[in-house]
């Protein structure tokens, strides 16, 4: 079963780090306590909850994109000009990576119980936050991503790059990817590929990256075709389904990796980016 939501005012949460692939980068640090309170607490006194696990700090307007994110794995707090987005790190979707007694277990098909990653999804247990403007602007310059996560998808679970560790190509990883391009370790389940479990060819609201712009799918709400004025990172400024003034916002890049897949964000921050702890 998927965690319930997760409390701004949580006690103290451990990350047990159960999972020991060391590729994609995931800090050795992370084996530490962290205290689920210190960044969100200013906005437990003025907040009030919303009908899907968001929270309005009473500061301002959250943005409607934040509705999309899964309430049961992903509480959005509003506290004036900054949103917290705190998840349990686990996806609303199948996948092979559920553990067998999982009810969202399924076989795998587009890889094989002998290439897929060691663990499974309900092996981590801990939290990732994220702290970012509510309104991002661009920053003077771009910056590259690092290895770990870089973004929340809006089912709960991480983004990551492409890269599956120092040096180490995505592509000497591709075949434990599971059919939403997702596999496991060092720290928990997370998105290297186009997850067409809830974007597949489309518009669809991915997840939020680190730098608080939105990652859509690789369609262009406001025109339904596949963009042409994508910068280096992805991104352009145009309305969208959650904004009917034009904003910066990144795409799935529509062009072919592995000569079927789509890698969710190869680029660099075109904002000044917050770290998902």
């Amino acid at each position: 079963m998927n965690s319930s939501p997760l409390s701004s005012t949580a006690l103290a949460i451990t990350l047990a780090l159960t999972l020991g692939l060391t590729g994609c980068g995931g800090s050795e640090d992370s084996n530490e306590s962290i205290d689920a309170t210190s960044t969100s607490d200013t906005a437990t006194d003025t907040s009030t909850d919303t009908d899907d696990g968001s929270e309005d700090s009473g500061s301002g307007i959250l943005h409607p994109a934040y509705y999309e994110f899964d309430q049961d794995n992903v509480n959005v707090v509003l506290s004036g000009s900054k949103v917290v987005i705190e998840t349990n790190g686990l996806p609303n979707h199948t996948s092979p990576y559920w553990s067998s007694g999982h009810e969202l277990h399924v076989e795998p098909t587009v890889t094989s119980y002998a290439q897929m990653a060691p663990g499974n999804i309900d092996d981590f247990v801990g939290t990732y936050t994220l702290t970012v403007d509510n309104s991002p602007t661009k920053a003077t310059s771009t910056s590259a991503t690092g290895l770990g996560a870089i973004g929340i998808a809006v089912s709960g679970s991480v983004i990551y790059n492409d890269e599956e560790g120092p040096g180490v190509p995505l592509d000497d990883a591709a075949t434990s990817l599971d059919f939403n391009g997702a596999h496991t370790g060092p720290q928990s389940y997370h998105y290297h590929l186009e997850p067409i479990s809830f974007s597949d060819d489309d518009s669809n609201l991915v997840g939020v990256i680190a730098d608080g712009f939105f990652l859509y799918g690789r369609m262009c709400n406001s025109t339904g075709t596949y963009p042409t004025d994508l910068d280096a990172s992805g991104g352009h400024t145009s309305i969208t389904q959650f904004a009917q003034e034009a904003e910066y916002h990144y795409h799935i890049q529509n062009e072919l990796y592995l000569g079927s897949y789509y890698i969710l964000f190869p680029g660099d921050y075109q904002g000044s980016a917050s770290a998902i702890r």
